[in-house]
């Protein structure tokens, strides 16, 4: 008898660039795992109810803007999506919706080789989903973490006008958690006084979709080092894997 078909899948709200579903195809014909990965594009998270409750996917990840709105939908959480309060995989376990946040796991595999000593304090741009789990791999290395906001309303958060040159010599590490520069946007960059950047900074950007952002280019032509989201993109997605290849 054939083995089950297991089926995955990706849930966003914009999916049409996403690497997900041509990574996994190319992981289940590798592994020769009879499996099917799809997206599921949500006008809004509500639209998750239907998903849920059929049961037929074994686990899916969680993307843009979905990954702190999923968690009421979900039976429980993982230590360290309860952490950061925000999921980017979720399995279904013994008939329960369990959340975990991989992007932990991707972002800390993909900075350790860049992470220096005079990287104590950090900048990440956004407060979004994936800034969660930025800022708790920084807290987790001692870097103290500050956020740029539209809408600052937290104590650790600021404004981007409030972006200055001693602000930029106290932090050396920036990582954009926003999606200013993606695809097909590529002619838009954050909004940072990029001159008073140096060789000490380490600026991340999350994007993958160009390899190069603006954010990045610019940060790199004041010798800043560079480093875009493809890495931890991969890490992540591998996680993900091992968490679903276990059930």
């Amino acid at each position: 008898m054939s083995e089950k078909l297991q089926k995955y899948g990706l849930i966003g709200r914009s999916l049409q660039h996403s690497f997900s579903a041509a990574y996994f195809a190319d992981k289940f014909e590798h592994l020769g795992v009879n499996a099917v990965y799809s997206n599921y594009e949500l006008a809004e998270i509500a639209e998750i109810v239907p998903l849920l409750e059929a049961k037929e996917l074994s686990g899916f990840n969680v993307t843009i803007p979905y990954k702190e709105e999923i968690i009421p939908y979900l039976d429980q959480l993982d230590d360290s999506a309860k952490a950061c309060g925000a999921v980017n995989t979720v399995a279904l376990e013994n008939g329960k919706w369990i959340g975990y946040n991989t992007d932990v796991f991707g972002f800390k595999q993909s900075i350790k080789p860049f992470f220096k000593s005079h990287h104590e304090r950090s900048i990440i741009l956004g407060t979004g989903g994936a800034s969660k789990a930025v800022a708790y791999v920084l807290d987790e290395l001692g870097s103290d973490v500050i956020f740029i906001s539209r809408n600052p309303q937290a104590e650790n958060h600021f404004s981007y006008e409030d972006i200055n040159e001693r602000m930029l010599q106290s932090c050396f590490v920036i990582v954009n958690c926003t999606p200013v520069g993606m695809y097909p946007h590529e002619d838009e960059k954050v909004n940072i006084p990029y001159e008073f950047l140096n060789n000490k900074h380490l600026c991340i950007d999350l994007i993958y979709r160009p390899k190069e952002t603006l954010f990045l280019r610019y940060a790199k032509a004041n010798e800043a080092v560079v480093m875009n989201g493809e890495t931890m993109l991969h890490q992540q997605a591998e996680k993900a894997w091992e968490i679903w290849e276990k059930l």
